[in-house]
């Protein structure tokens, strides 16, 4: 399945991003880069919180959001009405954000992950399905 997926991120997950994002292309997926566009120094909350309003908003399947920590992105993302974003630094926790909490944006930290798992986790998370069931009613409490 094709996708429409908002990617973005700080300067410390600036490569990160520019490799996620070729990934995506490289498997179809439509791609928006919601920046930084360089390696200088920015504020996560500059690109988190537009790519979180498109998520809310339904513009976007999916979003990805790349700092150094995760932290701070998916923090920002989660402040947004129908974003679970979810911070990801394994594959079984990749697989149970989609699973069990229906994760719409991915957090990765790229301080303490691979690149190569990075694309790993990307790809798990865009082909792991929401359980729904016990967990659907679960998801539905989460909106403050």
């Amino acid at each position: 399945m094709n996708y429409t997926i908002a990617v973005g991120g700080d300067h410390a997950g600036f490569l990160y991003k520019k490799e996620v994002i070729s990934l995506l292309e490289n498997l179809n997926h439509t791609v928006k880069d919601f920046g930084t566009y360089s390696e200088d120094s920015a504020d996560y909350a500059d690109f988190a919180h537009p790519l979180a309003a498109a998520i809310s908003a339904k513009e976007y399947s999916f979003g990805i959001l790349i700092c150094g920590s995760g932290n701070g992105v998916a923090i920002t993302a989660n402040k947004h009405a129908g974003v679970r974003a979810a911070l990801c630094w394994n594959e079984e926790i990749v697989a149970l954000a989609r699973q069990h909490n229906n994760a719409n944006v991915l957090c990765l930290p790229s301080r303490f992950i691979s690149l190569t798992d990075a694309k790993k986790f990307v790809e798990i998370f865009l082909t792991t399905n929401f359980e729904g069931g016990r967990h659907e009613r679960r998801v539905a409490k989460i909106n403050a």
